[in-house]
Protein backbone atom coordinates (compact mmCIF):
# COMPACT_ATOMS: atom_id res chain seq x y z
CA UNK A 1 0.00 0.00 0.00
CA UNK A 2 1.15 3.42 -0.99
CA UNK A 3 1.49 6.13 1.62
CA UNK A 4 0.83 10.04 0.59
CA UNK A 5 2.47 12.32 2.85
CA UNK A 6 0.97 15.73 2.32
CA UNK A 7 1.61 19.26 3.29
CA UNK A 8 -0.61 22.06 4.02
CA UNK A 9 0.66 25.56 4.10
CA UNK A 10 -1.85 27.29 6.13
CA UNK A 11 -3.74 26.26 9.13
CA UNK A 12 -6.90 28.23 8.74
CA UNK A 13 -10.46 26.73 7.99
CA UNK A 14 -9.41 25.72 4.66
CA UNK A 15 -6.60 24.18 5.41
CA UNK A 16 -7.63 22.37 8.09
CA UNK A 17 -10.95 21.19 6.55
CA UNK A 18 -8.70 19.95 4.11
CA UNK A 19 -6.97 17.58 6.17
CA UNK A 20 -9.96 16.05 7.15
CA UNK A 21 -11.66 15.66 4.33
CA UNK A 22 -8.85 13.70 3.01
CA UNK A 23 -8.30 11.76 6.23
CA UNK A 24 -11.94 10.37 6.32
CA UNK A 25 -12.01 10.11 1.87
CA UNK A 26 -12.28 6.91 0.47
CA UNK A 27 -8.70 5.75 -0.77
CA UNK A 28 -6.93 3.35 -1.25
CA UNK A 29 -3.41 4.52 0.60
CA UNK A 30 -2.23 5.51 4.09
CA UNK A 31 -1.82 9.14 4.94
CA UNK A 32 0.61 11.63 6.86
CA UNK A 33 -0.15 15.05 6.87
CA UNK A 34 1.92 18.14 8.15
CA UNK A 35 0.59 21.73 8.77
CA UNK A 36 2.81 24.27 8.45
CA UNK A 37 1.12 28.03 9.99
CA UNK A 38 3.22 31.51 9.74
CA UNK A 39 1.54 32.50 13.20
CA UNK A 40 2.78 30.75 16.51
CA UNK A 41 -1.13 30.03 16.81
CA UNK A 42 -3.61 27.80 14.35
CA UNK A 43 -6.88 29.18 12.99
CA UNK A 44 -6.34 31.55 10.42
CA UNK A 45 -8.86 34.23 9.70
CA UNK A 46 -11.24 32.95 12.62
CA UNK A 47 -8.73 34.02 15.48
CA UNK A 48 -7.64 37.34 13.56
CA UNK A 49 -10.11 37.72 11.30
CA UNK A 50 -13.37 37.73 13.47
CA UNK A 51 -14.72 41.39 15.70
CA UNK A 52 -14.00 40.20 19.37
CA UNK A 53 -17.63 40.92 19.94
CA UNK A 54 -18.75 37.68 17.31
CA UNK A 55 -17.95 34.88 19.64
CA UNK A 56 -20.45 32.59 18.00
CA UNK A 57 -18.90 33.11 14.83
CA UNK A 58 -15.76 32.19 17.20
CA UNK A 59 -17.23 28.89 17.95
CA UNK A 60 -16.33 27.28 14.31
CA UNK A 61 -12.81 26.82 16.38
CA UNK A 62 -14.59 23.95 18.57
CA UNK A 63 -14.62 22.49 15.61
CA UNK A 64 -11.37 23.16 13.87
CA UNK A 65 -9.90 21.45 17.24
CA UNK A 66 -11.50 18.49 16.91
CA UNK A 67 -10.13 18.28 13.98
CA UNK A 68 -6.29 18.81 14.87
CA UNK A 69 -6.63 17.05 18.09
CA UNK A 70 -7.57 14.02 16.45
CA UNK A 71 -4.18 13.34 16.50
CA UNK A 72 -3.63 12.06 12.82
CA UNK A 73 -1.60 15.33 11.39
CA UNK A 74 1.18 17.56 13.17
CA UNK A 75 0.91 21.03 13.31
CA UNK A 76 4.28 23.18 12.51
CA UNK A 77 3.47 26.68 13.97
CA UNK A 78 5.52 30.07 13.35
CA UNK A 79 6.85 28.58 10.04
CA UNK A 80 7.35 31.16 7.13
CA UNK A 81 6.80 29.79 3.70
CA UNK A 82 9.57 30.91 1.53
CA UNK A 83 12.00 31.56 4.26
CA UNK A 84 12.08 28.91 6.97
CA UNK A 85 10.89 25.74 4.45
CA UNK A 86 10.96 26.22 0.92
CA UNK A 87 9.00 24.40 -2.09
CA UNK A 88 12.09 22.59 -2.74
CA UNK A 89 12.02 21.37 0.38
CA UNK A 90 8.31 20.35 0.36
CA UNK A 91 8.95 18.42 -2.80
CA UNK A 92 12.05 16.65 -0.57
CA UNK A 93 10.21 15.41 1.92
CA UNK A 94 5.99 15.06 0.57
CA UNK A 95 4.29 14.04 -2.08
CA UNK A 96 1.98 17.26 -2.69
CA UNK A 97 1.29 20.08 -1.13
CA UNK A 98 -2.04 22.27 -0.96
CA UNK A 99 -1.61 25.73 -0.26
CA UNK A 100 -4.75 27.24 1.78
CA UNK A 101 -2.78 30.64 2.82
CA UNK A 102 -6.34 32.80 2.02
CA UNK A 103 -6.34 36.61 1.35
CA UNK A 104 -5.30 38.92 3.60
CA UNK A 105 -4.18 41.94 1.89
CA UNK A 106 -6.78 44.25 1.33
CA UNK A 107 -7.90 45.18 -2.16
CA UNK A 108 -6.48 48.42 -3.75
CA UNK A 109 -8.82 51.12 -4.11
CA UNK A 110 -7.45 53.85 -7.21
CA UNK A 111 -8.59 57.05 -6.08
CA UNK A 112 -6.70 60.15 -5.75
CA UNK A 113 -5.65 60.78 -2.18
CA UNK A 114 -5.94 57.51 -0.64
CA UNK A 115 -2.64 57.77 0.27
CA UNK A 116 -3.30 60.28 2.63
CA UNK A 117 -2.11 59.59 6.04
CA UNK A 118 -4.95 58.10 8.24
CA UNK A 119 -6.15 56.08 4.85
CA UNK A 120 -6.02 52.71 6.12
CA UNK A 121 -7.21 49.16 4.54
CA UNK A 122 -9.35 47.52 6.51
CA UNK A 123 -6.95 44.64 7.30
CA UNK A 124 -4.47 46.50 9.23
CA UNK A 125 -7.58 47.55 11.76
CA UNK A 126 -9.03 44.34 11.99
CA UNK A 127 -5.71 42.66 12.81
CA UNK A 128 -4.85 45.30 15.08
CA UNK A 129 -8.47 44.76 17.12
CA UNK A 130 -7.67 40.76 17.40
CA UNK A 131 -4.56 40.94 18.65
CA UNK A 132 -3.18 39.63 15.18
CA UNK A 133 1.48 39.29 16.82
CA UNK A 134 2.78 40.96 13.60
CA UNK A 135 1.09 44.62 13.70
CA UNK A 136 1.95 47.29 16.37
CA UNK A 137 0.57 47.28 19.53
CA UNK A 138 -0.99 51.03 19.10
CA UNK A 139 -3.80 52.12 16.95
CA UNK A 140 -4.57 56.11 16.97
CA UNK A 141 -8.59 56.75 17.31
CA UNK A 142 -7.92 60.36 17.41
CA UNK A 143 -10.24 61.65 15.20
CA UNK A 144 -13.74 62.80 15.77
CA UNK A 145 -15.30 61.84 12.05
CA UNK A 146 -14.58 58.80 10.27
CA UNK A 147 -15.19 57.39 6.65
CA UNK A 148 -15.38 53.60 6.07
CA UNK A 149 -16.00 52.47 2.49
CA UNK A 150 -17.97 49.57 1.61
CA UNK A 151 -21.20 47.21 1.68
CA UNK A 152 -20.15 43.95 3.22
CA UNK A 153 -19.77 42.67 6.31
CA UNK A 154 -16.26 43.34 7.36
CA UNK A 155 -16.92 47.02 6.46
CA UNK A 156 -20.06 46.54 9.03
CA UNK A 157 -17.33 44.84 11.71
CA UNK A 158 -14.92 47.83 11.02
CA UNK A 159 -17.88 50.23 11.72
CA UNK A 160 -18.72 48.83 14.57
CA UNK A 161 -15.78 48.44 16.03
CA UNK A 162 -15.56 52.07 15.40
CA UNK A 163 -18.34 53.16 17.16
CA UNK A 164 -18.63 50.93 19.82
CA UNK A 165 -17.71 51.88 23.46
CA UNK A 166 -14.90 50.11 24.95
CA UNK A 167 -16.11 49.16 27.88
CA UNK A 168 -19.20 46.80 25.90
CA UNK A 169 -16.35 44.74 24.77
CA UNK A 170 -14.43 43.84 28.52
CA UNK A 171 -16.60 40.79 28.38
CA UNK A 172 -15.07 39.59 25.15
CA UNK A 173 -11.22 38.55 24.48
CA UNK A 174 -10.28 41.74 23.56
CA UNK A 175 -6.68 42.05 23.79
CA UNK A 176 -5.91 44.87 26.79
CA UNK A 177 -3.60 47.05 24.05
CA UNK A 178 -7.06 46.90 22.16
CA UNK A 179 -9.05 48.17 25.15
CA UNK A 180 -6.99 50.51 26.48
CA UNK A 181 -6.58 52.16 22.85
CA UNK A 182 -10.55 52.19 21.91
CA UNK A 183 -10.97 53.88 25.57
CA UNK A 184 -9.12 56.62 24.25
CA UNK A 185 -10.91 57.19 21.19
CA UNK A 186 -12.54 60.58 20.02
CA UNK A 187 -14.59 59.68 17.54
CA UNK A 188 -18.11 60.82 17.56
CA UNK A 189 -19.21 60.22 14.10
CA UNK A 190 -19.00 56.78 11.57
CA UNK A 191 -20.22 57.52 7.92
CA UNK A 192 -20.57 54.13 6.22
CA UNK A 193 -20.21 54.12 2.38
CA UNK A 194 -21.88 52.51 -0.21
CA UNK A 195 -21.49 52.58 -4.34
CA UNK A 196 -25.58 51.02 -4.58
CA UNK A 197 -28.35 51.01 -2.82
CA UNK A 198 -29.87 49.72 0.39
CA UNK A 199 -31.37 46.18 -1.80
CA UNK A 200 -27.88 45.54 -3.26
CA UNK A 201 -25.72 45.83 0.02
CA UNK A 202 -23.29 42.35 0.67
CA UNK A 203 -24.39 42.17 4.28
CA UNK A 204 -25.76 39.53 5.98
CA UNK A 205 -28.95 40.70 8.08
CA UNK A 206 -27.10 38.81 11.64
CA UNK A 207 -24.55 41.36 10.97
CA UNK A 208 -26.84 44.25 10.46
CA UNK A 209 -28.86 43.86 13.02
CA UNK A 210 -26.16 43.78 15.51
CA UNK A 211 -24.84 46.97 14.34
CA UNK A 212 -28.22 48.95 15.16
CA UNK A 213 -28.36 47.53 19.24
CA UNK A 214 -25.02 49.32 19.44
CA UNK A 215 -25.17 51.37 23.40
CA UNK A 216 -25.42 54.92 23.18
CA UNK A 217 -24.69 54.74 18.79
CA UNK A 218 -27.54 56.78 17.11
CA UNK A 219 -28.69 55.34 13.73
CA UNK A 220 -28.65 57.64 10.97
CA UNK A 221 -29.94 57.11 7.29
CA UNK A 222 -31.12 59.54 4.76
CA UNK A 223 -34.64 59.45 3.18
CA UNK A 224 -33.65 60.03 -0.09
CA UNK A 225 -31.90 56.26 -0.28
CA UNK A 226 -34.56 54.92 0.04
CA UNK A 227 -36.39 56.28 -3.47
CA UNK A 228 -36.78 52.60 -4.62
CA UNK A 229 -36.65 51.84 -8.43
CA UNK A 230 -38.91 48.08 -9.72
CA UNK A 231 -35.50 46.24 -9.56
CA UNK A 232 -34.81 47.06 -5.82
CA UNK A 233 -38.57 46.71 -4.97
CA UNK A 234 -38.48 42.97 -6.86
CA UNK A 235 -35.17 41.66 -5.01
CA UNK A 236 -37.33 42.78 -1.63
CA UNK A 237 -40.11 41.16 -2.34
CA UNK A 238 -38.14 37.38 -4.07
CA UNK A 239 -35.42 37.51 -1.75
CA UNK A 240 -35.70 36.73 1.82
CA UNK A 241 -32.09 37.99 3.00
CA UNK A 242 -32.92 41.26 0.91
CA UNK A 243 -36.17 41.39 2.69
CA UNK A 244 -34.99 41.19 6.30
CA UNK A 245 -32.34 43.52 5.55
CA UNK A 246 -35.00 46.22 4.33
CA UNK A 247 -36.73 45.22 7.04
CA UNK A 248 -33.90 45.86 9.33
CA UNK A 249 -33.38 49.36 7.83
CA UNK A 250 -36.86 50.75 7.85
CA UNK A 251 -37.04 50.18 11.59
CA UNK A 252 -34.47 52.30 11.94
CA UNK A 253 -35.62 54.78 9.71
CA UNK A 254 -38.66 55.05 12.42
CA UNK A 255 -36.26 55.61 15.11
CA UNK A 256 -36.62 59.43 16.77
CA UNK A 257 -33.01 60.01 16.51
CA UNK A 258 -33.38 59.31 12.35
CA UNK A 259 -31.67 61.70 10.52
CA UNK A 260 -29.73 63.66 13.22
CA UNK A 261 -33.61 64.97 14.80
CA UNK A 262 -33.28 64.53 18.44
CA UNK A 263 -30.66 62.16 18.63
CA UNK A 264 -29.40 61.70 22.29
CA UNK A 265 -26.20 59.14 22.00
CA UNK A 266 -22.89 60.43 21.88
CA UNK A 267 -21.73 58.57 18.96
CA UNK A 268 -23.69 58.47 15.79
CA UNK A 269 -23.26 55.78 12.96
CA UNK A 270 -24.33 57.08 9.32
CA UNK A 271 -25.52 55.02 6.17
CA UNK A 272 -24.31 56.94 2.84
CA UNK A 273 -25.81 54.39 0.21
CA UNK A 274 -25.90 55.62 -4.07
CA UNK A 275 -22.29 57.18 -2.64
CA UNK A 276 -19.56 56.30 -5.47
CA UNK A 277 -15.75 57.40 -3.60
CA UNK A 278 -14.17 60.09 -6.14
CA UNK A 279 -11.24 61.75 -3.99
CA UNK A 280 -9.94 61.41 -0.70
CA UNK A 281 -8.74 65.46 0.15
CA UNK A 282 -6.01 66.18 2.22
CA UNK A 283 -5.34 68.33 5.01
CA UNK A 284 -1.85 70.94 4.57
CA UNK A 285 -0.28 67.95 6.61
CA UNK A 286 -1.23 65.38 4.22
CA UNK A 287 -4.06 63.87 6.44
CA UNK A 288 -7.29 62.80 5.44
CA UNK A 289 -9.47 65.94 5.38
CA UNK A 290 -12.80 64.44 4.25
CA UNK A 291 -14.36 62.16 1.27
CA UNK A 292 -15.72 63.51 -1.83
CA UNK A 293 -18.20 61.03 -3.35
CA UNK A 294 -21.01 61.27 -6.68
CA UNK A 295 -24.48 60.72 -6.17
CA UNK A 296 -24.95 57.30 -8.19
CA UNK A 297 -28.73 55.71 -9.26
CA UNK A 298 -29.76 52.44 -10.48
CA UNK A 299 -28.93 51.74 -13.87
CA UNK A 300 -32.24 49.50 -14.61
CA UNK A 301 -30.26 46.01 -14.76
CA UNK A 302 -29.20 45.82 -11.18
CA UNK A 303 -25.62 48.15 -11.34
CA UNK A 304 -25.14 51.79 -10.95
CA UNK A 305 -24.54 55.16 -13.00
CA UNK A 306 -23.10 58.27 -11.91
CA UNK A 307 -25.43 61.37 -11.48
CA UNK A 308 -22.81 63.68 -12.07
CA UNK A 309 -23.56 65.17 -8.77
CA UNK A 310 -20.74 65.33 -6.05
CA UNK A 311 -20.84 66.00 -2.06
CA UNK A 312 -18.06 65.54 0.24
CA UNK A 313 -18.23 64.89 4.06
CA UNK A 314 -15.07 66.32 6.61
CA UNK A 315 -13.46 63.68 8.33
CA UNK A 316 -10.02 63.15 9.37
CA UNK A 317 -9.64 59.00 8.97
CA UNK A 318 -10.97 56.77 6.23
CA UNK A 319 -11.22 52.82 5.97
CA UNK A 320 -11.22 50.94 2.48
CA UNK A 321 -12.92 47.45 3.18
CA UNK A 322 -13.93 46.46 -0.22
CA UNK A 323 -12.58 43.17 0.20
CA UNK A 324 -9.34 41.11 0.10
CA UNK A 325 -6.73 40.20 -1.97
CA UNK A 326 -3.94 37.28 -1.97
CA UNK A 327 -0.09 37.49 -1.46
CA UNK A 328 2.26 35.31 -3.94
CA UNK A 329 4.18 33.04 -2.39
CA UNK A 330 7.78 32.29 -3.49
CA UNK A 331 8.32 29.61 -6.25
CA UNK A 332 4.24 29.08 -6.70
CA UNK A 333 2.60 30.41 -10.03
CA UNK A 334 0.40 33.26 -9.08
CA UNK A 335 -2.75 35.82 -10.65
CA UNK A 336 -1.49 39.27 -10.01
CA UNK A 337 -4.81 40.53 -11.30
CA UNK A 338 -7.35 38.76 -9.25
CA UNK A 339 -4.71 37.99 -6.36
CA UNK A 340 -5.15 34.03 -6.21
CA UNK A 341 -3.02 31.00 -7.37
CA UNK A 342 -4.04 29.54 -10.96
CA UNK A 343 -6.00 26.38 -10.98
CA UNK A 344 -8.52 24.47 -12.68
CA UNK A 345 -10.70 23.18 -9.62
CA UNK A 346 -7.99 23.38 -6.65
CA UNK A 347 -4.98 21.45 -9.17
CA UNK A 348 -2.49 24.56 -9.68
CA UNK A 349 -1.87 26.15 -13.12
CA UNK A 350 1.29 27.45 -14.51
CA UNK A 351 0.33 31.18 -15.04
CA UNK A 352 1.25 31.55 -18.53
CA UNK A 353 0.59 28.04 -20.11
CA UNK A 354 -2.32 27.03 -18.03
CA UNK A 355 -0.38 23.74 -17.78
CA UNK A 356 -0.79 21.57 -14.92
CA UNK A 357 1.67 22.06 -11.85
CA UNK A 358 2.08 18.33 -10.73
CA UNK A 359 2.13 18.09 -6.85
CA UNK A 360 0.65 21.12 -5.92
CA UNK A 361 -3.31 22.18 -5.06
CA UNK A 362 -4.52 25.01 -3.73
CA UNK A 363 -7.51 25.72 -1.43
CA UNK A 364 -9.87 28.20 -0.01
CA UNK A 365 -9.25 32.20 -0.78
CA UNK A 366 -6.35 32.25 -2.43
CA UNK A 367 -8.13 29.69 -4.73
CA UNK A 368 -11.39 31.52 -5.44
CA UNK A 369 -10.70 35.13 -4.05
CA UNK A 370 -11.63 36.12 -0.94
CA UNK A 371 -15.90 35.54 -1.43
CA UNK A 372 -18.03 33.12 0.83
CA UNK A 373 -18.21 32.25 4.21
CA UNK A 374 -17.06 29.23 6.08
CA UNK A 375 -19.75 26.50 4.41
CA UNK A 376 -17.83 27.29 1.02
CA UNK A 377 -14.36 26.48 2.33
CA UNK A 378 -15.83 22.54 2.76
CA UNK A 379 -17.14 22.32 -0.48
CA UNK A 380 -13.78 23.94 -1.91
CA UNK A 381 -11.46 21.60 0.00
CA UNK A 382 -13.42 18.71 -1.07
CA UNK A 383 -13.01 19.63 -4.52
CA UNK A 384 -9.64 19.92 -4.90
CA UNK A 385 -9.06 16.51 -2.27
CA UNK A 386 -10.52 14.61 -5.08
CA UNK A 387 -8.16 15.78 -7.70
CA UNK A 388 -5.88 14.99 -5.45
CA UNK A 389 -6.12 11.20 -4.10
CA UNK A 390 -7.30 10.77 -8.37
CA UNK A 391 -3.78 12.55 -9.22
CA UNK A 392 -1.70 9.94 -7.66
CA UNK A 393 0.41 8.91 -10.64
CA UNK A 394 1.37 12.68 -10.98
CA UNK A 395 2.75 12.67 -7.28
CA UNK A 396 5.97 13.71 -6.58
CA UNK A 397 8.77 11.13 -5.34
CA UNK A 398 10.32 12.56 -2.15
CA UNK A 399 13.78 11.68 -1.09
CA UNK A 400 13.62 12.19 2.52
CA UNK A 401 10.32 10.52 4.07
CA UNK A 402 11.21 9.94 7.60
CA UNK A 403 8.99 11.47 10.19
CA UNK A 404 11.99 13.05 12.23
CA UNK A 405 13.27 15.12 8.68
CA UNK A 406 11.04 18.07 8.65
CA UNK A 407 11.78 19.38 12.54
CA UNK A 408 15.63 18.36 11.93
CA UNK A 409 15.16 20.61 9.03
CA UNK A 410 13.57 23.55 10.78
CA UNK A 411 16.04 22.69 14.17
CA UNK A 412 19.11 23.35 11.83
CA UNK A 413 17.73 26.28 10.43
CA UNK A 414 17.17 27.70 14.20
CA UNK A 415 13.00 28.05 13.50
CA UNK A 416 11.56 27.87 16.74
CA UNK A 417 8.31 26.12 15.26
CA UNK A 418 5.27 25.68 17.85
CA UNK A 419 3.80 22.13 17.72
CA UNK A 420 -0.23 21.00 18.53
CA UNK A 421 1.01 20.57 22.15
CA UNK A 422 2.02 23.82 22.12
CA UNK A 423 -0.97 25.46 21.04
CA UNK A 424 -2.72 23.57 23.84
CA UNK A 425 -0.24 25.42 26.46
CA UNK A 426 -1.14 28.68 24.78
CA UNK A 427 -4.58 28.12 24.55
CA UNK A 428 -4.82 26.89 28.38
CA UNK A 429 -2.54 30.19 29.25
CA UNK A 430 -4.91 32.58 27.66
CA UNK A 431 -7.75 31.13 29.52
CA UNK A 432 -6.08 31.55 32.59
CA UNK A 433 -5.53 35.02 31.94
CA UNK A 434 -9.54 35.71 31.26
CA UNK A 435 -9.87 34.28 34.56
CA UNK A 436 -7.52 35.88 36.98
CA UNK A 437 -8.26 39.41 34.94
CA UNK A 438 -9.59 42.35 36.80
CA UNK A 439 -13.10 41.73 34.38
CA UNK A 440 -13.12 38.10 34.51
CA UNK A 441 -13.34 37.15 31.27
CA UNK A 442 -13.40 33.44 29.04
CA UNK A 443 -9.79 34.51 27.62
CA UNK A 444 -7.21 37.50 27.42
CA UNK A 445 -5.74 36.73 24.05
CA UNK A 446 -1.56 36.90 24.63
CA UNK A 447 -0.38 39.14 21.44
CA UNK A 448 3.47 39.52 21.32
CA UNK A 449 5.10 37.30 18.89
CA UNK A 450 8.18 36.09 21.17
CA UNK A 451 5.95 35.86 24.17
CA UNK A 452 3.47 33.49 21.93
CA UNK A 453 6.70 31.24 21.05
CA UNK A 454 8.10 31.16 24.75
CA UNK A 455 4.69 30.19 26.05
CA UNK A 456 3.96 27.45 23.51
CA UNK A 457 7.25 25.94 23.42
CA UNK A 458 7.13 25.84 27.66
CA UNK A 459 10.01 28.11 27.89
Amino acid sequence: MTKLKLAIVGAGPAGIYAADILLKAERKFDVSIDIFEQLPAPYGLVRYGVAPDHPRIKGIITALRNVLDHGDMRLFGNVRFGTDITIEDLKRHYNAVIFATGSVRDAPLDIPGIDATDSFGAASYVSWFDGHPDVPREWSLDATSVGVIGNGNVALDVSRMLAKHADDLLVTEVPDNVYEGLKASTITDVHVFGRRGPAQVKFTPLELRELGELRDVDMVLYDEDFDYDEASQRAIATNKQVMVIDRILQSWRKRESNNNAGGSASRRLHMHFWARPVEVRKDENGRVAALVYERTKPDGSGGVVGTGEMREIPMQSLYRAIGYFGSPLPGVPFDKKHGVIPNREGQVLEAKSNQRVPGIYVTGWIKRGPVGLIGHTKSDAMETVSHLINDQGSWWHPEETSEDAVPALLAERGVKWTDLDGWHRLDAHEIELGSTHTHERERVKLVPREEMIRVSRGE
